[in-house]
């Protein structure tokens, strides 16, 4: 069972997920914020050829979405890792154990290195995990919310702020134990809605609270 809250963001339609766009634009309200000095946030040809500056200096950081040496940008808790480690611990030592007794008692120690292969996997999620729980950014902007996460498919999300329609701030049993919340973000295109896990329970309802602002603020201009 999961508890969550959640705020109204505005009643602004349209879609809230873009890329490809320039910052000034892509907000849908007419913002010129992408022509101001010494900000320079824009995207280039899409998720593959974005390009985004950093907010503070303006120069392009070259990832392809500006996450490195943006102090802009905010990674996830180290306790999210932490959590999906366990879980994954949880699954694969059972696993091998379930393996590992019946060959040995019925074929005998040779076979029951077969049982090692569980492991081999095993060890293999826990550095993709470290990989994905690093890859995941967002950074606020004047006019939008910025979402960074994947390892081979690297994915961009774009929410402005005047899209937005609801924000939940939920937190699951195991979440709760690991004191984690997860923030998700509801617009008018349920396609383009985005989710922020395994924050702290404070940084959530922080950010609940100023993306319900913003986006009451912004839905009102348009």
């Amino acid at each position: 069972m999961e508890t969550g809250t959640d705020r109204g963001a505005g009643n602004g339609v349209g879609a809230g997920n873009s890329t490809g766009t320039d910052d000034g634009s892509g907000t849908g309200h007419g913002s010129d914020k992408g022509n101001s000095p010494g900000e320079g946030n824009s995207t280039g040809d899409g998720i593959g050829g974005a390009r985004i500056r950093s907010e503070s200096d303006g120069a392009d950081t070259g990832d392809g979405f500006g996450t490195e040496g943006g102090p802009g940008w905010a990674g996830l808790p180290a306790g999210l890792l932490r959590l999906r480690r366990l879980v994954l611990a949880l699954t694969v030592l059972p696993l091998t154990a379930a393996v590992c007794v019946p060959l040995w008692l019925l074929g005998g120690t040779g076979w029951a290195v077969l049982a090692v292969l569980p492991l081999l996997l095993g060890g293999w999620g826990w550095w993709l995990l470290g990989r994905n729980w690093r890859s995941w950014r967002y950074a606020e902007r004047a006019d939008d919310l910025l979402i960074v996460r994947g390892v081979l498919w690297r994915r961009l999300t774009v929410v402005p702020y005047g899209r937005m329609q609801l924000v939940e701030v939920t937190s699951g049993p195991l979440e709760r134990r690991f004191r984690l919340a997860s923030v998700q973000l509801h617009t008018a295109a349920a396609a383009s809605d985005a989710r922020i896990p395994g924050l702290l329970p404070a940084e959530a309802e922080r950010l609940r609270d100023r993306l319900t602002e913003l986006g009451q603020a912004r839905s009102a201009g348009l």
